[in-house]
């Protein structure tokens, strides 16, 4: 006979040695056990400090592109921000394909090595496109007074302009390949059958957007100031460095994480239908309400037979209804630079900020207000919603719509204000003369939509990797940044159309004369149009149905069951 004693002795060791349920192995390729030195925040900490350095690099070119583009390579306003739209709109586009990548052949880790070669390409291309002409051309410097007797040949620019251009969308495929895979690789270091690390696993998406949110502040601060005070040169070598940094950093963990096999297949329709079951055969966790018996049993039927077609379609109003969204979000980087060039950014007597540094009350915002979601909002709200995050992503994604409307809103108004500030001085058609109006008109804007951001993207990011199949969580993450590329080629669309009209019945809204511009106009449009889509999006949120077995869904169906006792008490 066993003792209890002895009993109690073999209860703990099995407990101590239980396999991970979720399938994932070590870096030899062994199943991992319990107690084990993989995974958790000690492994997305290499991850999540990789990120800050690739956001810096990322950030270092994105944020001040389009004066790049209106200044050194002489292009229009709106030609410059219909350019930095689509390279913006593709570098949010190839994701999809990033994320399909990986979850089909190369996997999280190998994905992200490989984007990470083909990022230190194009940012050194980048970097030499800018340097490389001044050392053929070094009559052409800003402050040489020869500057007429020693322009290039046309051909000679058209040469780096092609590099420029070959440069930045190199960028763009690499950022293609890493930011699907990335945070989702960071998520897959929290086991979602372990009740702790599930906790853990719900504040990484919170605290990944802060930290993202470092780097980009610390690139609109350092680099943007390089770039137009010292050498666009210089600025863009820097971002080359940064992301070897972050490369060094992400392979000093490469022995800490958890990795989970590829599951792969010659045929992609075969692999997508492998990618949507479940390890033992099961066809994995469905979008599902509270329904009968019969209904669950058809719908079920459907799913075994397409599963691919049973999930992601459901998902497809939500990311539709995001996209105004993704327009606004993309007029951070273009026009409300451009907004903050005309005005006066002096502190003190010598220095001056770069508008497009402005930028940084965003980020810091998301970093001020991000752990005050995080430790006091979500801890109240759980104890009334009894779901881990407090609210449901498609809650928190409503509230961040709003918040951008009020944006549009307050960006108008100020931009209102800065014409009749031309107006009044006699500068409408003195466009290089700084107007007396200070830049710190411009930061409630930046910081509202900073307020914004921490509920819609971080919103967004948590309710698309939960609620993609459980083998396409790369391409779900995806799915996300899509919404940003699809409303970056939005943007640029419109802008392009509205710029054709209004330049055929008088001044552009987007002339390059701002004073003359009505970008108050656009702002209020995108505003209208932020309306129309927050209403859309409340309906088909009420009807979501979350994923089976989530805490969303959990909660929902407990209330549906509640909602149902109440009224046959009646």
């Amino acid at each position: 006979m066993i003792s209890r004693e002895e009993e109690n002795v073999y209860a703990q060791t099995v407990a101590q040695n239980e396999k991970l349920d979720s399938g994932a192995v070590d870096h030899r390729g062994d199943e991992i056990f319990r107690p084990t030195n993989t995974g958790g925040w000690t492994s997305s900490s290499f991850i999540i400090g990789a990120e800050v350095a690739e956001r810096f690099a990322y950030y270092g070119i994105a944020s001040n592109l389009i004066t790049y583009i209106n200044g050194p390579l002489g292009k229009t306003t709106a030609t410059a921000a219909a350019d930095v739209n689509v390279w913006s709109a593709t570098a949010s586009m190839l994701p999809l394909l990033g994320g399909l990548v990986a979850d089909k052949w190369l996997g999280r880790y190998r994905t992200i090595v490989a984007a990470s070669i083909v990022y230190l390409v194009g940012l050194s291309t980048l970097t030499l496109s800018e340097v490389v002409p001044h050392y053929l051309y070094p009559k052409c410097a800003v402050n040489s007074t020869e500057f007429t007797a020693c322009n290039p040949t046309t051909s000679a620019q058209s040469v780096q302009i092609c590099f420029f251009f070959f440069a930045i969308y190199t960028v763009a495929v690499a950022q293609g390949l890493h930011k699907p895979c990335s945070q989702a690789f960071a998520a897959d270091q929290f086991d979602k059958n372990d009740s702790k690390e599930q906790k853990s696993k719900s504040s990484l998406f919170n605290w990944w957007y802060c930290a993202m949110c470092v780097g980009t502040m610390a690139a609109q601060v350092i680099v943007n100031y390089v770039q137009e005070n010292i050498s666009w040169g210089l600025g863009f070598g820097i971002t080359s460095i940064a992301l070897l940094i972050a490369f060094i950093i992400f392979l000093l963990g490469t022995d800490t994480y958890r990795y989970y096999p590829v599951i792969s297949n010659t045929s992609f329709g075969k692999t997508v239908d492998i990618l949507t079951v479940e390890p033992g055969g099961n066809v994995a966790d469905n979008s599902m309400s509270v329904e009968t018996s019969e209904d669950s049993f058809l719908k079920e039927s459907y799913e075994k037979k397409s599963p691919l077609k049973a999930k992601i379609p459901k998902l497809f109003p939500i990311w539709a209804t995001c996209l105004v969204y993704a327009v606004i979000f993309s007029q951070t980087t273009t026009l409300f630079t451009k907004q903050g060039s005309t005005m006066d950014g002096r502190i003190g007597v010598n220095f001056k900020i770069p508008a497009a540094a402005l930028q940084i009350f965003i980020s810091f915002t998301i970093v001020l207000v991000i752990p005050i979601y995080d430790r006091v909002f979500v801890p109240f709200a759980r104890k009334f919603s009894g779901i881990q995050s407090g609210i449901t992503p498609l809650q928190r994604i409503g509230i961040g719509q709003f918040l951008s409307i009020i944006t549009m809103a307050v960006s108008a108004l100020i931009e209102m204000k800065r014409l009749q500030t031309a107006k009044s001085f006699g500068l409408i058609d003195l466009p290089d003369i700084t107007i007396p109006m200070s830049l710190w008109w411009l930061v409630p804007q930046y910081m509202i939509f900073g307020i914004s951001d921490v509920f819609t993207i971080i919103g967004m990011q948590e309710f698309f990797y939960d609620q993609a199949p459980n083998g396409m969580r790369s391409f779900g993450v995806a799915l996300y940044l899509s919404i940003l590329g699809t409303g970056s080629l939005i943007s640029s669309i419109l802008i392009i159309t509205i710029d054709m009209v209004s330049s055929k019945n008088g001044e552009s809204w987007f002339s390059n004369n701002l004073n003359r511009a009505h970008i108050d106009y656009f702002y209020w449009l995108l505003a209208v149009l932020g309306v129309l889509e927050l209403l859309l999006f409340l309906c088909f949120a009420t009807c979501y149905h979350y994923k089976k077995g989530s805490n969303y869904e959990q909660q929902i169906h407990n209330e549906f069951k509640i909602a149902l006792l109440g009224s046959g008490k009646n």
